[in-house]
């Protein structure tokens, strides 16, 4: 094996902003863990522990602080439903009704004790990415000036339970921050992003009592108190490192994987990818670093990374620790849910490419000879540039040469195929690689992402919470965005929750105030004086009308922000008023049928991925098409139905960049008939839309977006199934319960159905996953991945 090559060596001259260089990765296969005992007992009543974490198992307990032995202690975990546990005094304190579930990215955890506080609920608080925990499964009544064990004079651990040899967590930690004596807010350790709007880390300057403590594990000279277990508060409260390794090698545990991203040579610091237990049939481990199949006899257990392959090159390694089967490669995002459903290996499907140890290269189930051999210990390089398409392995630093050059116009994940039981561990590059990258090639992690052009999706999309009160106001889209940013609507959707069954009720600028279409009727375009009055530079404003204003009402509007100016496009053989938004992938089109077959410029310079389509002056119903239904088919959104094909609807042709088109369907293009239509585009990092295949469990597919979603729209397109819609206002934490259907007036339904990600969604039910159906969905984000927290 070659000498590791570090090429992450930390150059803070050339950073702005406060910066996190390393973490720890807590092994729980190796019972990792760090421990302290203070000297003497300190303020039993009243601190704050302030950590980053990122998960990398899920369903057990794992502790991430606890002090005390002997039989009373107190700490804080990850219980095995992956809700927070707050415990003390041998009874539980507390239990959240919020679960969290996301391996993909980091959350920031405070941890607050003040029993002295005259308000019981406000005695032991947490926050998770500066939101506080306000929903609680179990809530114990903590009576005033009760003394806990944190800040006695016994053990104290992080990553383990104090009291037993238990709960060890699995994952990665950093800035650690332990304040003896205070109750803070997460405002002392982070801070929200101008631009983006997400919460970030921000250097604690506060004083830190006796025992206080302050862990960045950023000296990896040693696996040693004094060096990677080190106080760097000022108080020299060290803390003792267990089973933590900083010896070369597949269990190296000092990362480069953090919170903050930054150039640091051609590596980089941020966040990293990792295997995903959300997208995997193997077992995975280490962080999630170490992938291990079931050991059923001749079966491939397959995992993906948590991070899609950008334009760009890239280079990462995997290591056979006990493999002398299973294949290394990428497959291409949507047939990886096929790949992990059908427990097929990398390269079985027509965009998956995988290298055997057997030296053949693998694509569409079929083998060719390629490269050498490889067994246990040896270090398979993976390089894929994106760009050309050209994927290339290699083997302990040796060049296998091209291997393939992969199908264009797809995105492709890193994945990799465990055989039977055997083991593989990759490297990302947030442990130093084995061998040299090409020149050029990057490590996977947000840092080395592309720029997304759409930093905080709160400028052009929001899901607004707002109370009915039947008198005329403005209703402000930025109250339930993400900090800071708000916008002029272009299109507005609004929905009564509870407890009135009113329809949809959808406003847009070209038909101008007043009018309205509901997407769960057939009904023509309709004026109503007291509706939406006007489209503000930060929301709308309402008259008295009781659908989108009646006294009581709960309500959500979802708005959309399609430029705000509008243009006469004369791109296709139908003229049409037409108000776009490039950049945001959205534009509002008016046009009047011809009869015949026709095109209609969309203003968007690339092809819509999804349109909605109403003609305005007959009652009829919604017809509209999505990427995944090509070129002949259509779908209503009005109703529950499955898509159908008719070639008369779209003129049996895709869209174009400029131009979508319409055959002689009366539903799309009767002669004199005034349409509107609403075309959406994939843009990286903001919306996407695609498809998936149910499996029928509650371990349901997880599919990847490339950011955290704000709005969720899915359809079966191949059974009878209502239009299912979930926002992030609604539901803020996982699971998500709340929907409401396009296709009905129903009140706001509540049902288990799927967690929200900082990368994507994961079905947590059989709603919208049964086995063998097809759902389409359309996705509005957040921010992207390159900037999201954990959810």
């Amino acid at each position: 094996m070659a000498v590791p090559v570090e090429i992450n060596n930390l150059m803070l001259g050339s950073v702005s902003g406060y910066q996190i260089s390393r973490s720890v990765r807590f092994r729980s296969s190796a019972t990792a863990y760090f421990n302290r005992t203070p000297a003497s007992a300190t303020n039993r009543t009243t601190w704050t522990w302030s950590g980053w974490v990122k998960r990398g198992s899920l369903s057990s307990q794992q502790a991430l602080f606890s002090g005390g032995a002997g039989g009373n202690r107190t700490f804080l975990t990850f219980d095995s439903s992956n809700s927070f546990r707050l415990d003390g005094n041998g009874g539980t304190q507390r239990i959240s009704t919020n679960v969290y579930r996301d391996l993909s990215a980091w959350y920031h955890v405070v941890w607050v004790m003040d029993t002295n506080n005259a308000t019981a609920q406000n005695r032991t608080r947490i926050y998770v990415n500066s939101i506080e925990v306000t929903a609680w499964s179990t809530n114990t009544t903590i009576s005033s000036g009760t003394t806990f064990d944190i800040n006695t004079a016994a053990l104290h651990t992080i990553g383990r339970d104090s009291e037993s040899a238990i709960y060890y967590f699995d994952g990665y930690m950093t800035e650690v921050n332990f304040v003896d004596g205070q109750a803070l807010t997460p405002s002392s350790f982070g801070e929200y992003d101008a631009i983006t709007g997400v919460w970030k880390p921000k250097k604690y300057t506060g004083t830190y009592g006796t025992n206080g403590f302050y862990l960045n594990f950023s000296d990896n000279s040693a696996a040693t108190a004094a060096a990677i277990g080190k106080d760097y508060s000022g108080n020299g409260n060290n803390w003792t490192p267990n089973n933590i390794s900083v010896t070369a090698g597949t269990t190296y545990d000092s990362m480069i994987d953090t919170p903050t991203s930054f150039a640091d040579g051609s590596t980089g610091r941020g966040n990293y990818a990792t295997f995903n237990p959300l997208q995997t049939k193997s077992t995975l481990s280490q962080g999630n670093l170490l992938t291990t199949g079931l050991g059923g006899a001749g079966i491939f257990y397959s995992a993906a990374a948590t991070i899609a392959i950008p334009s760009g090159q890239w280079y990462w390694e995997v290591t056979l620790v006990s493999a002398t089967d299973g294949l290394t490669g990428i497959v291409e995002t949507s047939q990886m849910i096929d790949v992990i459903r059908n427990t097929n290996y990398v390269g079985q499907t027509s965009r998956g490419y995988g290298y055997h140890p057997n030296g053949s290269k693998y694509n569409n189930g079929s083998s060719a000879v390629y490269g050498a051999t490889h067994t246990t210990n040896d270090i398979i390089g993976v390089a894929f540039d994106a760009d050309t398409r050209i994927l290339s392995f290699y083997k302990n630093g040796t060049s296998q040469g091209t291997a393939f050059t992969v199908t264009a116009g797809y995105t492709y994940l890193p994945a990799d195929s465990a055989y039977q039981s055997n083991s593989k561990a990759v490297n990302f590059g947030q442990r130093p690689f084995s061998y040299t990258p090409p020149s050029g090639f990057k490590a996977l992690n947000t840092q080395n992402l592309p720029d997304a052009t759409i930093k905080n999706g709160a400028s052009y999309m929001a899901a607004t919470l707002y109370t009915g009160n039947a008198t005329v106001r403005s209703i402000s889209n930025g109250g339930n965005n993400t900090i800071g940013t708000t916008f002029q609507p272009d299109f507005v959707w609004i929905k009564s929750r509870t407890p009135t069954a009113w329809s949809h009720e959808l406003f847009d600028a070209l038909r101008g105030p007043l009018n309205y279409l509901s997407t769960n009727l057939q009904a023509a375009n309709q004026v109503e004086a007291t509706s939406l009055t006007a489209f503000d530079s930060n929301g709308f404003s309402t008259g008295v009308w009781a659908p989108i204003n009646g006294s009581g009402e709960s309500l959500v509007a979802w708005q959309w922000n399609a430029g705000g100016s509008t243009v006469t496009n004369t791109s296709g053989t139908i003229s049409a008023q037409v108000r776009a938004n490039p950049t945001a992938g959205f534009s509002v089109i008016t046009w009047t049928g011809t009869g015949a077959n026709a095109t209609v410029g969309h203003g968007l310079g690339v092809a819509p991925s999804m349109i909605i389509n109403k003609p305005r002056g007959v009652v009829d119903n919604w017809i509209s098409w999505h990427t995944t239904l090509g070129s002949t088919g259509y779908i209503y959104l009005n109703l529950t139905n499955a898509s159908a094909t008719a070639a008369s609807v779209w003129n049996s042709t895709l869209p174009t960049s400029t131009v979508f088109s319409v055959g002689t369907s009366s539903n799309i293009n009767s002669s004199g008939q005034t349409m509107v239509s609403y075309c959406f585009a994939a843009v990286a990092g903001y919306s996407a839309f695609g498809s998936y295949t149910g499996n029928g469990s509650a371990d349901g597919p997880f599919v990847f977006t490339g950011f955290r979603p704000r709005f969720l729209m899915i359809k079966s397109i191949n059974s009878v199934d209502s239009w299912i819609i979930e926002d992030t206002s609604r539901d803020t934490y996982n699971v998500d319960t709340k929907y409401l259907q396009a296709n009905l007036s129903d009140v706001e339904g509540s049902t288990t159905l799927r967690d929200l990600l900082s990368n994507g969604f994961k079905m947590r039910s059989t709603a919208q996953n049964i086995s063998s159906n097809t759902y389409s969905y359309a996705a509005f984000a957040e921010n992207p991945f390159k900037y999201s927290l954990a959810r």
